[in-house]
């Protein structure tokens, strides 16, 4: 399904809070933190000129975030630096004047970051980007997954050493039981999702993404003319939007949040023109997506900002991911998880179907922006849609 916004706000300025949260400054404050990363690199930019002849565009380009800082996921850059900025702000407040980020490693801050511990829910990945945050500066973690985690999973975040707290029920009951557990034990909630009373937070989730963005916009040849990325509560989709509004201007591209139909929040919001919280349906295979409530920070950027909403299916991602691991002539194989494809699964859906591909304006000229997310997070059952183990995949391309 596809809509275009209808929203009164489409089209407005950023509010100044959130233009400050996902500016250019921002991203090089974002970046800066990354240097004092052990492992961090810029991930690839792919061109997927074998796609683009098949699909009748001018060129698809793809950020690869399976690569990033070890952790698999486009998650590692938002949780992990929100640790990083609260606990060089405590330090500061504790130690009585400004703390840098190079000081991060110091033995002042990190017997601050020792009395700290921060708590999320998650699918998955944030959950690792926060644990990682916390064991990076010496503090502790609490994460809360619900009954879909698979065990895998829960073992990758357990790895850096956190708490974990299994919850019955759906994503959005896991982040309700974080959020009174957290403040029964004076612990910090480090959520990707906002609600009333909760915005400075996810707002410095969101920042950490933006420097991938900066990273594509530099590696790009010429601005997109589409971006079609994927959405759970939407934060990733409103940095997306946000951030490349604010580097392109007026030349900005055409923006497409892409869900699972089985848990598309963000669409239901655009359709009612206010926030709505959808009923749980059967589990998408797009476990990183499976959201049923937008971020309230998220949604407001988005309807200024995002130009269309869509859904894809069960199948339509499984496809992705078979088609990105056995590519068109030419193309890099690329890993991508169950929601790491979906918004390429976005473009494939919308460019086969020639209702949509005119209500979009795709046409020999235009230039495609999408994100991988993700690699495959749970092998098994990578192996299971795609028939390969990833690493064998990697091996033979």
């Amino acid at each position: 399904m596809l809509i275009a916004n209808k929203h009164p706000d489409h089209g407005l300025p950023l509010e100044p809070a959130d233009a400050e949260t996902l500016s250019v400054a921002g991203a090089r404050m974002v970046s800066r933190f990354l240097t004092y990363r052990p492992n961090h690199k810029p991930t690839p930019l792919h061109s997927l000129a074998g796609l683009a002849r098949e699909t009748g565009v001018a060129s698809i380009h793809l950020k690869d975030e399976s690569h990033r800082l070890g952790l698999n996921s486009f998650k590692a850059l938002g949780g992990s630096y929100a640790v990083i900025r609260l606990v060089l702000e405590e330090a500061g407040r504790k130690l009585g004047q400004p703390v840098d980020i190079a000081e991060l490693q110091s033995p002042a801050v990190r017997a601050v970051a020792a009395r700290m511990t921060f708590g999320c829910a998650t699918d998955g990945n944030h959950g690792k980007s926060v644990a990682a945050g916390a064991k990076l500066v010496g503090a502790k973690a609490a994460i809360f997954v619900h009954s879909g985690v698979s065990d895998e999973r829960v073992a990758a975040i357990a790895a850096f050493g956190a708490e974990m707290i299994r919850v019955e029920g759906t994503y959005d009951d896991s982040v309700a039981e974080a959020e009174r557990r957290c403040a029964e034990m004076g612990w910090l909630v480090v959520s990707d999702t906002s609600w009333p009373g909760y915005e400075r937070i996810p707002a410095l989730v969101m920042q950490g993404y933006t420097s991938m963005l900066s990273e594509a916009a530099e590696a790009l040849p010429q601005t997109p003319t589409h971006v079609f990325v994927q959405a759970g509560v939407g934060g990733l989709a409103a940095a997306v939007a946000g951030h490349f509004d604010i580097l392109y201007g007026s030349d900005r591209p055409r923006f497409i949040v892409v869900e699972p139909d089985r848990a598309a929040c963000i669409f239901e919001t655009a359709r009612a023109g206010h926030p709505v919280k959808v009923a749980h349906d059967e589990p998408t295979i797009m476990a990183m997506l499976e959201c049923y409530e937008p971020s309230l920070v998220a949604w407001r950027i988005l309807s200024r900002k995002a130009d269309d909403f869509m859904t894809i299916g069960e199948e339509d991602a499984a496809a992705t991911m078979r088609r990105l691991a056995r590519p068109a002539a030419g193309d890099p194989a690329v890993v991508a998880g169950e929601s790491g494809g979906a918004g390429l699964g976005g473009f494939l859906t919308a460019v086969a179907d020639p209702d949509m591909r005119a209500r979009l304006g795709i046409d020999a000229q235009s230039r495609i922006f999408v994100i991988n997310t993700e690699g495959a997070t749970d092998q098994g059952r990578y192996e299971a849609i795609v028939g390969t183990a990833p690493a064998r995949l990697l091996e033979m391309a």
